[in-house]
């Protein structure tokens, strides 16, 4: 079976979503790294993590079910974003690693790109969406409660050589999710 198409891009948009290319991947584990380091001082463990994400999704990954997607502005990525399946909880989706550099900001890279996988959870029958955040991730934040996410948790704690408070969200896909 043959996974749902991207969203359209309509004429004029500077921005247009794709599938991953060969050394995407590996620019999401580095950009990643890159950008948290600068703009959070998150140290590598932040870098083990994403490539643990993305290695993960490369060797073993159902393409219907799963996908990524690479923001393009000018002919060179600009953002970021999976959406797998969550592990032990059938039915719900998983967001994860949304990313938009500093220069494409401003752009709706960042909403295009959650907008895709709430549409992608959507159109394969996922009955809930749920993603991890930090809270220091403000503009991030504001992403997910534009698209309707509801914060469940806060816990603290001391990951990538920083004092964080991490976050639980989730969004119903469908009636029947769990509330």
């Amino acid at each position: 079976m043959k996974p749902p198409a991207l969203p359209e891009d309509s004429p004029g948009r500077p921005v247009r979503l794709r599938d991953p290319e060969p050394g995407d991947l590996g620019w999401i584990v580095q950009r990643h790294g890159a950008l948290y380091a600068a703009e959070y001082g998150w140290n590598q463990e932040f870098e083990g993590l994403v490539a643990r994400i993305v290695a993960d999704f490369a060797g073993d990954h159902d393409p219907y079910l799963e996908r990524v997607w690479i923001a393009e502005h000018e002919g060179r990525p600009v953002g970021s974003v999976m959406c797998v399946r969550e592990e032990g909880a059938p039915g719900t989706a998983r967001l994860r690693l949304l990313l938009v550099e500093p220069a494409a900001r401003g752009l709706g890279v960042g909403a295009r790109l959650v907008d895709a996988v709430v549409a992608f959870a959507r159109s394969v029958g996922y009955r809930e969406l749920v993603l991890w955040t930090n809270d220091v991730l403000v503009s991030a934040r504001s992403l997910y409660l534009r698209a309707g996410f509801t914060l469940v948790t806060e816990r603290a704690h001391r990951s990538y050589g920083a004092d964080l408070t991490g976050q639980d969200w989730r969004l119903a896909l469908r009636e029947d999710a769990p509330r």
